[in-house]
């Protein structure tokens, strides 16, 4: 195989714009929000950050809601948000219509932020605050089954629903009375791609002796996404609607989705191929960089943005295509408590995930330091989920509907995701006032 070099790396919104980006290998969750009409408002005492001397009293560190536990509820305090009649689930997803043997345990788990709370997401006031707003989700299947999960959350609070697909979205929702959208745009490596064979006139590939691949436009977005940035720009100037748009692409960077020797990810910026050619490290380094750039110019001035972080798989024995499995019917415990409440599966998370292990499920850390080390100097915000996802061993559909392998990447629904919605939800306030 041809040598490969490395790379270093390359609010109330009456009218405003509000974007989500997530990937999926990152899986990350970008959020864009303008302000058009609204007057700034100061953040309430309870959010500001404030630790410094000198500043007033009432100010106060924000909640870290990224480091935290999961507590068990009695069932009267854990009632789920929908039930498996929401007809946006995917089946492969809906574990309480499937049987899942802990299908209703595992909505008996709530995150516990230390030293704070984390709100459960209330659909009527989400409603009512992001009127005017659409909201959207760029990414893979991940990215959908948060776009699913909010979809399902706030349809039973309002029941005037129109169907739509704007700016090249996969599927779309908007709640009438609000005059709120979501809207889910499919994309799997965020940037362009697609199959490359070996041309008979020869080339800089070819002269390396590679015959097939994926080629990999680090610089051009996917045209399922290009135009969500500025998507409301071209809407009636009577309904100025704020946007956001999440993206997801991380499974689809590793190793087992695009074979090194038989079908390697061969990179090329401004329409050429990168020579040397470059690992699928830094090929992701690269993509990075130019989206953030992209999605800067696009955006409107005045863009609030979120990158949603990794979402964590559970796959043990082996991996999603030799043999591994999850079949645990509990959260995973703490490295540092892993005796609490004696609920806890006794498989500690470290065990899964730390990167000194190189396991299976390693990619969920390794892709974070990547999406990190791009945020660096950006404007971008980020929404960890990471952490608290990394417990919740028991909360994949693994076998339920008769899968012939076991889904340990995809969430339960209801699941974890309403808590991702939640941290969407509450960053949202503390960033609003």
């Amino acid at each position: 195989m041809p040598p490969a070099r490395s790379l270093a790396a390359g609010v109330r919104r009456r009218g405003g714009t509000l974007l989500l980006l997530l990937l999926p290998l990152p899986l990350l969750l970008l959020l864009f929000l303008r302000l058009i009409s609204s007057p700034p408002r100061t953040p309430s005492s309870a959010v500001l950050i404030g630790a410094a001397g000198g500043e007033p009293r009432e100010r106060r560190r924000a909640c870290d809601y990224a480091s935290g536990e999961w507590v068990h509820e009695d069932e009267a305090s854990s009632a789920p948000r929908y039930d498996e009649t929401c007809r946006e689930i995917f089946k492969g997803w809906n574990c309480l219509a499937n049987g899942k043997r802990n299908g209703r345990e595992l909505l008996r788990w709530r995150w516990r932020p230390r030293g704070c709370e984390l709100p459960r997401l209330d659909p009527i006031r989400f409603l009512e605050r992001h009127r005017n707003t659409s909201i959207g989700f760029v990414g893979d299947s991940l990215n959908r089954n948060m776009f699913v999960s909010l979809v399902c959350i706030l349809r039973g609070a309002s029941g005037g629903v129109r169907k739509w697909r704007p700016a090249g979205a996969d599927r779309g929702f908007t709640f009438v009375r609000y005059n709120l959208t979501l809207a889910y745009h499919r994309t799997n490596l965020l940037v362009r791609y697609g199959r490359w064979s070996a041309s008979p006139n020869g080339g800089p590939l070819e002269s390396l002796g590679y015959k097939q691949g994926y080629r990999v436009d680090v610089d051009i977005p996917d045209q399922t996404w290009a135009e969500a940035p500025s998507f409301h720009d071209g809407l009636n100037p009577g309904q100025q609607l704020p946007s956001r748009w999440p993206f997801a692409t991380a499974p689809w960077w590793a190793p087992s989705k695009f074979d090194p020797v038989q079908s390697p990810m061969l990179f090329f910026e401004k329409g050429i191929p990168v020579i040397p050619p470059l690992l699928p490290s830094a090929g992701l380094d690269l993509a990075l960089n130019y989206m953030i750039i992209f999605v800067n110019k696009a955006m409107r001035p005045n863009g609030l943005k979120f990158f949603r972080t990794q979402s964590p798989r559970h796959f043990e024995g082996g991996d999603w295509n030799e043999g591994g499995s999850c079949q645990r019917e509990k959260p995973l415990s703490a490295e540092e408590n892993n005796t609490l409440l004696n609920w806890h599966s006794s498989l500690k998370v470290e065990e899964l995930f730390s990167l000194d292990n190189n396991g299976t499920n390693v990619e969920v850390r390794l892709v974070n330091q990547h999406l990190m080390r791009a945020l660096e100097k950006s404007t971008f915000k980020v929404l960890d989920i990471t952490r608290m996802s990394e417990f919740r061993a028991d909360a994949h559909p693994s076998t339920t509907g008769g899968k012939k392998h076991d889904d340990c990447m995809h969430w339960c629904l209801p699941g974890p995701t309403d808590t991702w919605n939640d941290l969407l939800a509450a960053n949202l306030v503390t960033i609003e006032g």
